[in-house]
């Protein structure tokens, strides 16, 4: 007889929310928003108060290592800790920060981190031993596998980036300490993540953490003389400075699908994606995009890029996650301006140092919170996005493989989907023997509502609701198909229809909350 679930992770009053998916109203204490449909749920009360500092006499915030800064912070059992991860795979301030924890005897940890990667497996350790039993941020490979088995005590909360900043913001998610790695500081605390050997670029999604967190430590293994310019994140809100050997490895920014891919099949859906855009009108002077981090949508980049110039069309902006391609069009004219959250690859950090004001980081407020003025994303005519899986509803899943495994994070993918006038999804119909367009996502990431034409290498299916888009592809060559024609041809090449994962359906450990704050989806603990 399997055990039953903690209490933390058993859901109760469950509805179907308007995704149509099953989520549970009352979870782990907290009293849940379902999702109501995207831009049907307004922000409410007001912004949480980023806190009052008690001020520094000294010319110095210097502390010898991490582990002074936890006690000259009296850092507590239960506390929340945020890390940016701009450094992705590379970043190396996350374990250093819970050895120290561990050390002081610190446990029952909230990690609040915007993305774990591989690197950060040892991770599994400090939920094992009751250092950290909270999780509040995306994850990439291990520490997503022991929490897809249960490992966590609590269900993890999965956000958008645009999300992440929301939340912290209206007071949903309280950081009572966030360590931001710099490339280079001085020893007040002005920082940038531009200069110094192990550079990484933008800082952007840190910015949050600086201005709402109870306290706020900047370490470097790059501290220079006061004052370090360009300074992002500057001295008025920092208490801590820590110089330590090092903060990890850039190289690290190119994990995984950041890599160009070479397969002829993405290739040509590449080509067919920016022939799309061309039929449809959006290739024109003022053009704007998001970039995107897959192997095929990096393709799509070099295929703009190419076109852009051969054309000599200048593109208005694009939004980043920014590449080599990018900083190209931006460097031959074929783009105007470059608003960067996240850097690719090494090129990319080289143009944010060379290239400013036309490429420059901006706050993840502006970048995609959905409860603001306005934010870029809204202003994006396109965003080539991937996918694990794609249904016949046009909702993406990007969060769990096929198998219900939870292993990848969520990114600004729904935020940028929300925004953009054409959100286009680039993935195969099939991956060896499993239908990656099917009846039913395994887990929804993004609504269908804002997903507007899929791009397959059988072809290409335009959302129903875009008849807009429809119209203006009439008598195209272009592949267009169905849907639900790409699905039969999905279940073709894999043998039939996929059987659902294996999953203990009364033990919920991890949730997927929409940018603005309700409950869009569940994962559920995997029995095996």
């Amino acid at each position: 007889m399997a055990a039953m679930a903690p209490r933390a992770r058993r859901g109760e009053g469950w509805v179907r929310n308007a995704a149509g998916r099953r989520v549970p109203r009352r979870l782990d204490g907290r009293t849940w928003r379902p999702f109501a449909g995207a831009g049907r749920t307004p922000g409410r009360g007001r912004r949480a108060a980023p806190p009052v500092r008690r001020g520094s006499d000294g010319r110095s915030k210097l502390h010898p290592s991490i582990g002074e800064v936890l006690e000259a912070f009296r850092a507590k059992s239960g506390w929340t800790f945020g890390f940016h991860h701009h450094l992705r795979n590379g970043e190396g301030l996350i374990l250093p920060t819970l050895e120290a924890a561990r050390e002081l005897g610190l446990r029952r940890l909230r990690l609040a981190q915007v993305a774990m990667f591989p690197v950060h497996e040892p991770v599994r350790g400090f939920i094992e031993d009751g250092t950290v039993s909270r999780i509040e941020g995306s994850m990439n490979g291990p520490v997503g596998d022991l929490v897809s088995h249960g490992g966590l005590p609590h269900p993890a909360v999965l956000r958008t980036h645009g999300g992440r900043t929301r939340a912290v913001e209206a007071g949903e998610l309280h950081l009572d300490m966030s360590l931001i790695a710099a490339s280079e500081a001085d020893a007040q605390g002005n920082a940038n993540g531009v200069n110094g050997p192990h550079a990484f670029g933008p800082m952007a999604y840190s910015r949050i953490d600086w201005e709402y967190a109870d306290r706020v430590a900047v370490v470097t293994d790059n501290l220079v003389p006061y004052p370090a310019v360009p300074a992002p994140i500057d001295e008025s809100r920092v208490d801590a400075v820590v110089e330590v050997g090092s903060i990890g490895a850039p190289e690290g920014i190119k994990y995984g699908t950041t890599k160009l891919t070479t397969d002829p099949e993405r290739l040509r859906m590449a080509e067919q994606t920016v022939a799309l855009l061309d039929e449809v009108g959006l290739l024109r002077e003022g053009f704007s995009f998001q970039a995107g981090a897959g192997g095929t949508s990096l393709a799509v980049e070099q295929y703009l890029a190419d076109t852009l110039i051969d054309r000599r069309i200048r593109a208005g902006f694009c939004m980043g996650g920014t590449t080599r391609f990018v900083t190209r069009m931006l460097e031959e004219g074929a783009l105007g301006a470059v608003l960067d959250a996240q850097a690719f690859d090494l090129e990319a950090v080289e143009s944010l140092r060379r290239n400013f004001p036309r490429h420059m980081e901006i706050s993840p407020y502006r970048f995609a919170s959905p409860h603001t003025g306005s934010c870029v994303v809204q202003s994006v005519d396109a965003c080539f996005l991937g996918g694990t899986e794609v249904d016949v509803d046009f909702n993406v899943n990007v969060n769990t493989h096929s198998d219900g495994r939870l292993l990848h994070g969520t990114g600004g993918h729904s935020d940028a989907a929300a925004g953009a006038e054409v959100a286009i999804i680039l993935a195969p119909v099939a991956r060896k023997d499993n239908a990656i367009v099917r009846d039913r996502v395994t887990t929804c990431t993004t609504p269908g509502e804002t997903v507007d034409v899929v791009v397959t290498d059988r072809g290409i299916a335009v959302n129903p609701a875009r008849k807009d888009l429809l119209k203006r592809l009439e008598g195209t060559r272009l592949p267009l198909r169905t849907i639900e024609e790409l699905r039969d041809e999905a279940y073709a090449m894999a043998g039939g229809e996929p059987e659902g994962p294996d999953w203990d359906t009364d033990d919920v450990v991890a949730v997927i909350e929409y940018r603005d704050g309700t409950m869009l989806d569940i994962v559920h603990r995997m029995r095996e």
